[in-house]
């Protein structure tokens, strides 16, 4: 996909592994994998926005604490190796734009589609792709790249996500297929 770029969200060690652990968080591992190493080959930025609390974050009061800033809950999962190159953003509410510098980095790459993947597609996928939205951003789910709490709250989230922000919720392959298809007719 021309213009676009990969936001990968809160997948760190307590969503995935410990505190606030996810059930489906490990069945995006493989197909976040498989995205990161289409996204480098091809040369589309690789974002990653997670959460780094501090202990007077008002998240906390609903959530307790997860996530804290300079813990290993608030790392990256090892399976997700950042590379060189990748640009890595902390964030202490849901959204991946609040206070990031996520819309200014996206400007100056000139990005204007975002694949938005990683964890909860209801909660923080669903508030970044508001404010992507509303930023002017065309936005994309590769849909076995994001999960949630539960598969009511999962579904929910997609299903809200493609009818407020017009977002195109498909299958890793067909966005795949259809970028290698556009690059092979410029």
């Amino acid at each position: 996909m021309k213009n676009s770029a990969v936001i990968i969200i809160d997948m760190t060690y307590d969503f995935v592994h410990g505190h606030l652990k996810t059930p489906g968080a490990l069945e995006v591992i493989e197909p976040l994998q498989k995205l990161t190493a289409y996204a480098h080959e091809n040369n589309i930025p690789v974002i990653y926005v997670s959460d780094a609390h501090l202990p007077i974050d008002r998240e906390l009061e609903i959530w307790g604490p997860h996530s804290m800033k300079g813990t290993k809950g608030a790392e990256i999962i090892e399976e997700l190796q950042v590379k060189e190159g990748d640009y890595v953003l902390e964030k202490r509410t849901y959204s991946g734009f609040f206070e990031t510098g996520l819309n200014s980095l996206l400007r100056g790459l000139k990005v204007d589609t975002l694949m938005i993947t990683g964890l909860h597609a209801n909660m923080c996928c669903r508030h970044t792709s508001a404010d992507a939205y509303h930023l002017g951003y065309k936005i994309v789910v590769p849909k076995e790249t994001t999960n949630a709490f539960s598969e009511e709250e999962y579904q929910d989230g997609l299903n809200y996500i493609k009818r407020m922000y017009n977002a195109e919720i498909k299958p890793l392959k067909d966005i795949v297929r259809e970028s290698k298809a556009v690059s092979q007719t410029v």
